[in-house]
């Protein structure tokens, strides 16, 4: 459903408004892990997530009258901040998002700060998309997805781009995988510039939805999770995700919330990085005891920073 020259063309558009997120290599990991670490840094960004780069793509894609008649999304936080960033980047006004009512503090924070319309509805982000859903159909605002829009994905697909031109070489890619977006569109960049790279997906045990759709070869979306602290990746995995990712992604692993939080504790130990635990867990394969990427030069992209100030308290305090 999309290209490589779809992810180009992308990353031309947004280039202007977003950063490129460092790719550094990390001796404290390659020491621990006994890989040659690279981490993407796509906590980064301006509003600590590399959502803004679908948000950016598609709000880019819209014509006048969409704008015109206002936009609208669902998210658990994360692709709510990046639609909010690029309508403030693009001057599109009239600007709605509805979240559950648990997002995490410091997303809801950001979130105020951009002049938009915030809505707090459910305890989940199934419940905001319905509800966003709904509010779409009655005003007629356009709607953005967070991930089942190839337009969006080619935008998150740009990151591929980046970790390819910048190191060529890269034998493993490690992407955290929630509703598809981001690997989906890292996959096609990645396998059509350096095919022999491995691209392995990474999802909380609470939710895995990408494994099982896989596995049952139909895309589960929604899905009911068990609760986790990887809030951006919980739910299902989007249906033209799905269709362009399944003969890309060579492996999908699942992670423990106890394996969470050492991934997040160990980038701040090893690295002093912020990084929420739906971005830690790019780490988490490499931690484990007897893990298959030994000598092998691997890119582990860390997707968010936004994590919630009294769960780092927490897994700080308690991994001490």
């Amino acid at each position: 459903m999309i290209k490589l020259h779809n992810i180009l063309q992308a990353y031309h558009q947004i280039k202007a408004h977003i950063r490129r997120a460092p790719l550094v290599y990390s001796a404290a990991l390659s020491e621990l892990t006994g890989a040659e670490v690279w981490l993407k840094l796509e906590c980064r960004q301006p509003t600590g997530s590399f959502k803004i780069r679908g948000a950016l793509a598609k709000m880019m894609s819209l014509e006048a009258g969409a704008l015109a008649r206002g936009v609208v999304t669902a998210s658990a936080g994360n692709h709510g901040l990046g639609v909010a960033y690029a309508a403030q980047a693009l001057g599109v006004e009239n600007v709605t998002i509805f979240i559950p009512e648990t997002a995490p503090a410091p997303k809801v924070a950001k979130l105020r700060r951009f002049p938009v319309h915030l809505r707090q509805v459910g305890q989940t982000y199934v419940a905001a998309h319905h509800a966003a859903e709904s509010f779409s159909r009655e005003t007629e605002a356009t709607y953005i997805s967070a991930y089942d829009d190839p337009i969006v994905i080619a935008g998150q697909g740009t990151c591929g781009f980046e970790i390819i031109s910048d190191l060529p070489d890269a034998e493993v890619i490690i992407v955290p995988v929630g509703g598809g977006g981001l690997v989906a569109g890292v996959g096609v960049a990645v396998k059509r510039m350096q095919p022999g790279c491995r691209l392995i997906g990474v999802q909380p045990q609470a939710s895995p939805a990408a494994k099982l759709s896989f596995e049952q070869n139909l895309p589960l979306d929604p899905y009911e999770h068990a609760p986790t602290i990887a809030d951006g990746l919980a739910g299902g995995f989007g249906a033209i995700p799905f269709y362009i990712a399944r003969t890309l992604i060579d492996e999908i692993l699942l992670f423990s919330e106890a394996e969470l939080r050492r991934a997040v504790y160990t980038l701040v130990e090893q690295e002093q990085l912020v990084v929420e635990a739906s971005g830690a867990i790019a780490i988490a394969p490499l931690l484990a005891d007897g893990h298959a990427f030994r000598g092998k030069r691997v890119v582990c992209i860390l997707g968010g920073a936004n994590i919630d100030t009294g769960l780092l308290a927490e897994i700080l305090n308690h991994s001490v």
